[in-house]
């Protein structure tokens, strides 16, 4: 019998419609007080002149574009839109396509256009450059805090929470093995096939490490790079190299079926990423993490139809029930995993516990105790911003996509 388990306690919808309004993006419930005022005036919008359209990257067969897909439609149910209020525009390359199909969904009379991929990004602000009429958001985005248009907007969400809550997860089956005698402590490695060597990718395998570490302290990790972020043969074969590698458990940063599929076929246990793979790996599939992006799109929703601002940079967060784990598949999962996920919930969600402590890692044998983080994403990636201090690397708190991009002891790449 699987148990469910959300990340964050539920918090009634209505709560992240208050947060329209540019703000620096934090960690910090966007509510505030008097929130239910203003959300009752948002649930109560004439949204009649609304016309949202989206931009994904793949179709339904990539789980990435799957999870927003299941967004969009979710916040078209929860806000009552009629389906000629809703364009979809699946499969559009990070080229000159993204702009056309921008263009084509101002042409169709979209108020509001949303695009998923980082490769979008410059298409985006160039359509918001020449429509400024439209608002046009974007995920995982870096460039809105530094183009300074009205109409143009990054959004994410505080993954990295849900990546450390999966990585406990891992740490706790590897113990389970290790117990079990399948191998010994020092053999504790996991994989992790992760598509590009951005900072996202990044940010997201090392705060799964941390989880995992911070249960199963001998583990280590190998990163194998796609270089793409839809390759079924590609994850795949990453997934069985690090399997021959003596990795005993993987997880991804990556949009297909082929690593937790290979996973299946070996035996391998495996985490992975926007949603249950249970039903295709029930021997397997321990859980997920994943952004709920439903929240976001009732939010830009809310904001355009009362003619508030959106936030340059929004960070989904507690408060907006952003970030999601999966159902727990205790045919996989450890003895336990369930009731320790929830106690590491609730010391994140209190700020007694943060992701990326510095005295829980080293880089290069060292305690971390400054460094200069490339918030603003120049062309020769210089750092411009102090990220470390009260002890821990602050993530998404100076725009919203992840900077952290450092290489931490315990985990090589390939």
């Amino acid at each position: 019998m699987k148990k469910f388990l959300a990340l964050f306690l539920a918090v009634a919808m209505i709560f992240c419609f208050a947060a329209c309004g540019e703000k620096t993006p934090t960690n910090e419930n966007p509510t505030g007080e008097g929130a239910s005022a203003e959300a009752d005036s948002a649930a109560t919008a004439d949204l009649s002149s609304i016309k949202i359209g989206f931009i994904f990257l793949h179709d339904e067969n990539s789980t990435y574009d799957l999870n927003f897909i299941e967004a969009a439609k979710a916040a078209q149910a929860a806000l009552g839109l009629s389906d000629d209020q809703v364009m979809f525009k699946p499969n559009i390359p990070e080229g000159n396509e993204c702009y056309e199909a921008a263009a084509d969904l101002v042409d169709a009379g979209c108020n509001i256009i949303f695009a998923d991929s980082f490769g979008h990004e410059d298409y985006m602000i160039q359509a918001a450059k020449e429509f400024p009429e439209v608002q046009f958001c974007h995920a995982t985005g870096t460039k809105a805090h530094t183009e300074n248009l009205a109409n143009f907007h990054n959004a994410f969400a505080s993954i990295y929470e849900g990546r450390f809550l999966a990585g406990v997860a891992a740490g706790l089956k590897l113990n389970a093995m290790i117990e079990a005698g399948d191998f010994t402590a020092d053999e504790a490695k996991m994989g992790y096939v992760g598509a590009f060597p951005y900072a996202e990718v990044k940010s997201g395998y090392t705060s799964f490490y941390l989880g995992a570490k911070s249960v199963c302290p001998s583990v280590t990790m190998e990163v194998k790079y796609t270089n793409s972020w839809f390759d079924e043969a590609k994850e795949k074969e990453a997934a069985n190299a690090l399997i021959q590698d003596g990795c005993k458990l993987i997880s991804q940063h990556a949009d297909s079926m082929g690593a937790p599929t290979a996973c299946e076929a070996k035996n391998v246990p495996n985490v992975s990423y926007n949603g249950s793979t249970v039903s295709a790996c029930p021997n397997t599939f321990i859980v997920s993490s994943k952004i709920n992006w439903a929240p976001y799109f009732q939010y830009i929703i809310n904001c355009v139809a009362t003619d508030a601002a959106i936030d340059t940079d929004w960070v989904g967060t507690v408060a907006t029930d952003s970030v999601q784990l999966s159902e727990i598949n205790e045919q996989a999962a450890a003895p336990g995993t369930a009731e320790k996920l929830e106690e590491v919930k609730a010391a994140l969600a209190s700020g007694e516990l943060h992701v990326f402590d510095t005295s829980t890692f080293t880089v290069g044998g060292k305690t971390l105790d400054s460094y200069m983080a490339d918030v603003d994403s120049d062309a020769a990636y210089t750092g411009d911003t102090e990220v470390v201090k009260d002890g821990y690397f602050h993530e998404s708190e100076f725009r919203s996509a992840p900077y952290f991009d450092l290489l931490i002891d315990g985990i090589t790449e390939a």
